[in-house]
């Protein structure tokens, strides 16, 4: 890393720890997310390995508050979303870019684990941009059970 890159990173005191990021790096949610249409900036903390499937988008604007995202073709194979030709210019991006289908993951009280499929995530390291979209007449539910064989 060069010290240019080194003087520009800031820092962010989160409920992890204290997490450094360079702000010309963070992934921006151009509308916010449902329910938190003010926070636009995100910093994606690193896995804790390479096949760790989940990311975790750490509110630059909030410190407090982060979402956990996963994959949602991992436990549901038919579960195919490409964005539209709106959310690829919002994303900044072709419909040959890259980009990952994210839901949050809930993992609750009574040791339940939920996926949110009605508003997946579509998020692109192209631009480092992301979108929450809604599913309005899928039959999707915000709290979906994982598969009991799972």
């Amino acid at each position: 890393m060069s010290s240019q890159e080194t003087d520009r990173r800031k820092t962010l005191q989160t409920p992890f720890g204290e997490v450094l990021y360079d702000p010309e790096k963070v992934v921006r949610f151009p509308e916010g997310l449902v329910g938190f249409e003010g926070l636009r900036d995100f910093v994606v903390l690193p896995n804790r390995g390479k096949d760790d499937p989940l990311f975790c988008f750490q509110s630059v604007d909030e410190p407090h508050l982060s979402f956990l995202l996963i994959n949602p073709a991992l436990f549901f194979p038919d579960y195919q979303i490409a964005p539209g030709s709106e959310e690829l210019e919002k994303l900044a991006i072709s419909d040959s870019d890259p980009y990952f289908v994210l839901t949050t993951i809930t993992f609750h009280d009574d040791q339940s684990i939920t996926l949110n499929l009605l508003a997946p995530v579509i998020y692109t390291p192209k631009t480092d941009r992301a979108l929450q979209v809604i599913l309005d007449g899928f039959g999707y539910k915000a709290k979906t059970p994982l598969p009991e064989n799972q």
